[in-house]
């Protein structure tokens, strides 16, 4: 079955796989994108959603601009060595693409697409939570009418990537982070412990390649550059990696794959008072007691490796190029 996704993002290398997956994936229609600060700034972000929404063709999908600054208030602090100060990686934008000067202050078509898809609609977070958070804040009696809402961010029993304890979706904007927590229903989590292992290795970003060139695909050939980039930045903080993880399209993969994944329920909780665990998620993975005060959701705990990267594979070689969309 179909899943409709709306999907929010920020726009750096990950999400834009996600994005360019998410586009082919006949499992997935992508009904709305909410572009926002994160991985680059706001303005970039909308930037980088609308490239490839040309590339796509897919001016048919809502494109919305999303938050710009936490709900802390302070200036977001970006890591261009991560994702390339474009949050292309090391891919650079064609010459011909001309951005328009349009002003995305169109938060409110969030509030639209939950009413249209009423009871229908999957939200999908990939970077901060600010965005959805807002959407909690604003709508709470439309935000009810989703589905279900998949978060990629936090950490359980497993290093932080910005901190010793802290994910960096999380860290962002943990205030954020927590409105989700206390209001969600149907709320899933895919934790850096689990994303970190979706790994596209170099030799299948090769082959992603060299298929794309031979169909002449410009969409595809996107995608070297950027993870050739990813690639170095986690090799020099784990040497032996053997490419670079797909965070986002995990978790996105996740959402029509219940019977790849094993997950646990746990009481959640986000660390905001200030000190070093500052953005920590915290689960009561106790067997014994659980703190009943936390909320509970569903955390992924493990996934069918091969089965996803099998698909993804095929969705960005043989689908990205056999199921053009108008």
């Amino acid at each position: 079955m179909t899943k409709k996704v709306l999907l929010f993002a920020d726009f750096g290398i990950d999400d834009i796989m996600a994005i360019i997956y998410a586009y082919y994936e006949k499992h997935v229609e992508i009904v709305g994108v909410v572009a926002e600060y994160g991985n680059v700034n706001k303005s970039t972000a909308i930037r980088n959603a609308k490239y490839i929404q040309r590339n796509t063709g897919r001016y048919d999908v809502p494109l919305i601009g999303g938050a710009e600054r936490s709900m802390i208030g302070d200036p977001p602090i970006y890591y261009p060595e991560v994702h390339g100060p474009e949050g292309f990686g090391g891919y650079v934008l064609s010459e011909d693409f001309q951005e328009d000067n349009n002003v995305f202050e169109n938060f409110h078509q969030i509030y639209d697409i939950i009413e249209k898809y009423d009871g229908e609609l999957t939200i999908v977070c990939v970077g901060r939570l600010t965005s959805l958070a807002t959407s909690f804040i604003l709508y709470p009696e439309t935000v009810a009418k989703v589905r279900d809402i998949y978060v990629m961010g936090g950490t359980f029993n497993f290093p932080g990537n910005v901190t010793p304890v802290s994910e960096a979706n999380i860290y962002g904007d943990p205030f954020a982070a927590n409105i989700v927590i206390n209001y969600a229903e149907n709320l899933t989590i895919f934790p850096l412990n689990v994303t970190q292992k979706a790994i596209l290795t170099a030799d299948m970003v090769n082959e992603i390649d060299k298929i794309n060139r031979e169909k002449n695909n410009q969409l595809g050939t996107i995608i070297k550059p950027m993870m050739d980039y990813y690639w170095q930045f986690y090799k020099s903080q784990i040497p032996t990696i053997p490419g670079a993880p797909l965070h986002d399209v995990v978790t996105l993969w996740g959402v029509f794959n219940e019977k790849e994944i094993k997950y646990e329920l746990k009481p959640v909780r986000v660390v905001t008072s200030p000190g070093p665990a500052f953005g920590q998620t915290i689960g009561d993975f106790r067997d014994f007691v659980q703190l009943a005060e936390y909320p509970v959701h569903r955390i992924a705990m493990e996934f069918n490796y091969p089965s996803f990267i099998k698909r993804v594979m095929e969705v960005l070689t043989f689908e990205l190029n056999n199921n053009k969309i108008p």
